[in-house]
């Protein structure tokens, strides 16, 4: 009878120890790092951070921005495609670098064409946006570090996620914030606002003619791969709040009860109104001031200047109102923490979003000057009785509350659910 023989067992890893990406795992591979792909925009960036603070990984990220092109004739450009326009950018580089070619068009307009170091932006750790770069570096630590989770929001974005999911599909989770208008296949996960759709609700079809249907976005319902929010990510969660409360403690709690925060934002292609609004606030805020203890004030890089003129004109000297002037830190976190209720103009979905955060009262003022989905988003929230209309009859002493959005950590659930669906976890 032949004998039989047992098959050697696998040669353990170096040191006897189970490779690092699968540790603990019973095989699952181990998602500890990721990238951001931001656009250089303040909210937009917020998004990517939030859902990493709710993911665990807010302090393992490295960071890159698609810089779009400045200066020049770029300009005039801002309607093409992002990689369209970066293209053209290097070639007039190129050109302009040509100190004889300069010569022959001096006294051109386009002889300042400006030519700047787009990864000085004051923060060493930010880097320029390269799909080969980023997909090198994610596959060159892979055995070392494991897959990363990549994250990215904004419409300058979109084609270097895709780009790394296609050319690293196996080392890359990838989510797209806000929606990337078509090929959501090419995302692992597109997370956006509800009111994105409402094209697809009857009374949006109602309000869009049949023959514009076709360019609205989205072209289709969402699939299994769109996570819907409330609202906008953001990254004042429970923590943050927290560390804020303990920042703001001294400057914030000797103020008198209640203390109600003014943010004002700015007219946008969705919400658009001049400084008649501003006037109406100033109308509504005399008429409430004899309920509120204190008030503080303070204007986004979108307000016009007319309007923070009037406000500071009106309210500059009046002993229960403080107006924030931009000049040192930056109180919004404070303020998040420390009111007992907010008024805040309707342009600005990521300061409603932050502030329904709360549960605390919010009121809104210009609502009425909102369409499209601008308006379905208010909608969904006087739905939900997260925000009131601020007309200058309330009492601000009043105290009302709602199950607060929770989007982030909402998303994160999913992010979780999907990254278990392909064997892997967050570690």
């Amino acid at each position: 009878m032949r004998p039989i023989r047992l098959s050697e067992p696998e040669p353990e890893p170096p040191g006897g120890a189970t490779p690092e990406i699968f540790a603990a795992g019973g095989g699952a591979a181990v998602v500890r790092r990721a990238v951001v792909i931001g656009n250089g925009c303040a909210g937009a960036e917020s998004q990517c951070f939030g859902l990493l603070r709710a993911l665990g990984l807010a302090d393992r990220f490295t960071l890159y921005r698609a810089i779009r092109p400045t200066g020049g004739i770029n300009k005039w450009l801002h309607f093409l495609p992002f990689s369209f326009r970066k293209t053209l950018d290097q070639f007039h580089r190129r050109v302009f670098s040509d100190t004889r070619f300069a010569a022959l068009v001096k006294g051109n307009k386009f002889v300042q064409y400006p030519v700047r170091n787009c990864q000085s932006f004051g923060l060493s750790s930010v880097l320029e946006a390269d799909t080969q770069k980023m997909v090198t570096m994610v596959c060159d630590t892979f055995e070392k570090e494991g897959p990363a989770l990549v994250v990215a929001c904004g419409r300058d974005t979109i084609s270097y996620a895709s780009s790394i999911r296609c050319l690293a599909p196996d080392s890359v989770f990838v989510i797209q914030i806000q929606h990337p208008r078509f090929h959501l296949d090419r995302f692992d996960l597109v997370v956006t606002p509800r009111h994105d759709y409402y094209a697809f609700t009857a009374k949006g079809q109602q309000e869009v003619p049949r023959l514009l249907r076709r360019w609205i976005t989205p072209q289709e319902p969402p699939g299994p791969n769109v996570v819907l929010t409330a609202g906008a990510l953001h990254q004042a969660d429970s923590a943050a709040l927290r560390s804020a409360a303990a920042d703001w403690h001294a400057e914030l709690t000797p103020l008198p009860k209640p203390l109600v925060v003014v943010n004002i934002g700015g007219p946008t292609r969705n919400c658009k109104y001049d400084v008649d609004l501003a006037k109406q606030l100033v109308n509504s805020l005399h008429n409430v001031l004899k309920t509120c203890g204190s008030v503080r004030i303070s204007f986004s890089r979108r307000t016009p200047q007319k309007v923070s003129d009037l406000i500071l004109k009106e309210f500059s000297t009046h002993p229960k109102i403080y107006i924030w002037d931009g000049e040192g830190p930056n109180p919004h976190l404070g303020h998040l923490a420390w009111a007992d209720a907010f008024i805040i103009t309707a342009d600005s979905i990521s300061m409603l979003s932050e502030a329904c955060s709360t549960g605390k009262p919010v009121y809104v003022i210009g609502a009425e000057h909102c369409r499209w989905k601008f308006s379905d988003f208010h909608n969904r929230l006087h739905e939900r009785r997260a925000v009131r209309p601020f007309t200058g009859l309330e009492d601000m002493s009043d105290s009302w509350s709602y199950p607060p959005l929770n989007d982030a950590a909402d998303v994160a659930a999913r992010v979780r659910e999907a990254l278990a669906q392909r064997g892997w976890r967050l570690g």
